[in-house]
């Protein structure tokens, strides 16, 4: 089973906390700038935040975050943001375009903190982490103020401890009573992070306003996309043109995939295969395009789904099949490659190696199918074969 997170966009999130009494400042989603001068003006004030909605972190670096000042600026700001395509160091060079910003009013900020959740996967628990230095990602706090970051385990038989909470609060050298209402948001916090399979829950920063009162300025959620099935106001969320199309595709129909920068395309079935595939590929001299498992009982018709995701990614140029078949069949893998290539129109070169029950049955069905492909051996035979065939077609 691959492990994805899906994220969600700032506003859901903030949502999210406030049903844990966790306060964030007054603001709505706008879809144009009509609609967040409306908000601006329905928020009242003179000072206001309007913050493009993509699913990454490091907007305000980006040029994603704008303080306004009137009615005017809300409205320039929105229709500066709005289709803008954002580039941050999470979204890669292609960036993600901005489909709709978060207007809401600022806040006077006397102190700024990070708050985060993690599932630490070495130790198999919630892990707290907290600094005093908010409002710069944790790898600039880890980078430049290592010392500011406290981090605590929950440990997740009990829970998040009420004196946990205390003591994490302390540690920020908060007063008596900002400590109460830190721990308050830090076992607010713990309560959405176990609620909702999350694999990440961050605030940042999280402040102390200048009336003493602790607010969630910014927020970002992950979710376990395994556990979404029991969690339906969370898969409810999902905004797919956040997501890349290709792993969209992918989910959808069930195959355990993620885009990689290479030129050899995988369809391979179990997850440690594909990972020794693309170790394979890597020690043959070349670079593999994605990781794609199609699961231990794939069926013809989703080998087929299969080879439609892979061939038309624009960056593959050789196909690479590895199948060890178990719980599997090498005859109906041997099925749904025929019928892939005959409907849609494979022009990649393939490469493929069979392995396990029905084997025999499943060459022969490809020997006698008259379609192109180089047979391989084994998975150093098939990963040396698929770059050789690569490096004849660069030449």
């Amino acid at each position: 089973m691959c492990i994805r997170d899906r994220d969600i966009h700032e506003y859901q999130a903030k949502r999210l906390l406030k049903g844990f009494n966790i306060s964030i400042p007054k603001g709505r989603v706008a879809y144009g700038p009509e609609h967040a001068e409306y908000i601006a003006r329905d928020i009242g004030g003179n000072k206001w935040v309007v913050k493009a909605q993509i699913h990454s972190g490091a907007r305000g670096k980006a040029g994603g975050i704008i303080v306004c000042s009137s009615f005017e600026e809300v409205s320039e700001a929105t229709n500066k943001l709005l289709g803008k395509s954002l580039v941050t160091h999470q979204t890669g060079p292609k960036g993600k375009v901005v489909q709709r910003v978060y207007v809401e009013e600022a806040t006077d900020i006397k102190e700024e903190f990070y708050l985060g959740l993690v599932f630490d996967r070495s130790s198999e628990c919630i892990m707290v982490v907290v600094s005093s230095e908010g409002g710069m990602s944790v790898e600039e706090i880890s980078n430049n103020k290592p010392e500011t970051i406290i981090r605590a385990k929950i440990e997740a038989s009990v829970g998040m401890q009420e004196f946990q909470a205390r003591e994490i609060a302390f540690g920020l050298g908060l007063d008596s009573k900002s400590i109460n209402r830190c721990a308050e948001a830090i076992m607010a916090c713990s309560k959405v992070f176990s609620k909702y399979d999350a694999t990440m829950v961050e605030i940042n920063p999280l402040v102390l306003t200048a009336d003493d009162h602790i607010v969630a300025l910014d927020c970002k959620m992950s979710f376990d996309d395994n556990a979404l099935f029991r969690i339906p106001e969370i898969s409810e969320l999902r905004d797919k043109s956040q997501e890349d199309p290709q792993e969209t595709y992918a989910a959808d129909r069930d195959l355990n995939y993620v885009g990689l920068d290479g030129n050899i395309g995988n369809i391979i079935n179990g997850a440690g295969l594909a990972m020794a595939s693309m170790d394979m590929i890597k020690l043959a001299g070349g670079e593999p395009a994605n990781f794609l498992d199609v699961g231990g009982g794939a069926t013809p018709e989703k080998i087929v789904k299969a080879f439609k995701l892979v061939s038309n990614d624009p960056n593959v140029k050789v196909i690479l099949v590895n199948i060890f078949a178990g719980i599997n069949r090498c005859d109906w893998i041997a099925e749904g490659i025929i019928k892939a290539i005959n409907e849609v129109k494979v022009e990649q070169p393939l490469v493929v190696r069979l392995a396990g029950t029905n084997v025999e049955k499943g060459q022969e069905l490809l020997r006698s199918s008259g379609i192109k492909y180089e047979e391989a051996s084994s998975l150093q035979d098939a990963a040396t074969k698929a770059v050789s065939i690569l490096n004849k077609g660069v030449n």
